[in-house]
């Protein structure tokens, strides 16, 4: 049987060595956390406090963006220590909780947004069921439902890759402890590994794309049923904001995770990570915010409380 030492800690390779690009990444990473911290939690500060978002719709989008806060906080932190200080080691214990939250997240925003289509469903398909369908009960069931799903994918994910024998340096190819680049650092046959990680990750993009496209698929038949345009376009302004954060997200993780070339192309998946991993946490609440008159008004509510607006 081959000996392989046991490596207590990885080294993350991040974009390179080069000073002017570790001040630019420095730079740009401190930029995007701070927008996503100061959106997400403005996000959740406006819809708490607003007794009139107080419904399933913005249950859901609260959930969101506590999400994508949690998601972005996983990565962004110490990737601005490992940019502005050079400091690229983690432990082994780190580098695996890092891969398993960012699992978790990850794979609960999956689940969160196909929740979200599916409440749109109701809410246009079925209104009169609505208020039933989406009860409190409900919604809290679908949002344990989605994390525990998450928790689920993220033991498999964490517990295939942490069976993996490391040797040597361990260099990880990336600037956090994703899966494919942690496989890579692995010095056995990664190939179940690899499949398991195929078969889960496309199992999810696929179950929870078909509910957001079956989904939409019923709303867009029912509103092109409406006989005026103002109803129409009332009913499709509560979904819009939805589909674009749909299509960033599944756009970019079936890019990363769902084809067989995604563990082979690490500097592709560096520039890809950067944008599912803070771009769009970033971007989530300004979609919602900037093209929702309930949520502008929301706001400017709040600001007029505090005396900014007369």
């Amino acid at each position: 049987m081959e000996n392989h030492t046991t490596v207590a800690e990885f080294i993350l390779v991040g974009f390179g060595g080069h000073p002017e690009l570790q001040v630019f990444l420095s730079v740009l990473f401190l930029v995007l956390y701070t927008v996503t911290l100061l959106g997400n939690v403005s996000m959740i500060t406006i819809i708490s406090s607003d007794s009139r978002l107080h419904t399933p719709m913005y249950f859901f989008l609260k959930n969101l963006s506590f999400l994508d806060l949690c998601y972005s906080s996983v990565i962004a932190p110490k990737a601005l220590l490992c940019f502005s200080t050079g400091h690229r080691a983690i432990s082994y214990n780190s580098c695996a909780a890092q891969m398993f939250f960012f699992s978790l997240f990850g794979t609960t925003e999956a689940f969160f947004l196909a929740v979200m289509a599916y409440d749109r469903f109701v809410a246009i398909c079925k209104p009169l069921r609505y208020p039933i369908t989406m009860s409190k009960r409900a919604c809290i069931f679908l949002v344990a439902g989605s994390y525990l799903s998450g928790c689920l994918n993220c033991s498999i994910q964490t517990g295939f890759t942490f069976t993996l024998s490391f040797c040597g340096l361990g260099k990880i190819d990336h600037f956090f402890c994703d899966v494919p680049a942690v496989m890579q650092a692995s010095c056995s046959d990664t190939f179940a590994s690899e499949m398991a990680m195929l078969v889960v990750c496309g199992f999810i993009i696929v179950s929870t794309g078909l509910v957001v496209l079956i989904s939409y698929g019923y709303i867009i038949t029912t509103v092109m049923r409406i006989p005026s345009a103002e109803g129409r376009r009332r009913a499709f302004s509560t979904c819009t904001s939805h589909l674009v954060a749909v299509s960033l997200f599944f756009g970019t993780v079936f890019f990363m995770y769902a084809q067989p070339g995604a563990i082979t192309s690490p500097g592709q998946s560096k520039v890809v990570s950067v944008f599912y991993t803070i771009v769009i946490p970033m971007l989530n609440p300004l979609i919602y915010s900037l093209r929702n008159k309930e949520v502008k008004e929301a706001l400017r509510r709040q600001l007029k409380k505090k005396g900014f607006f007369h």
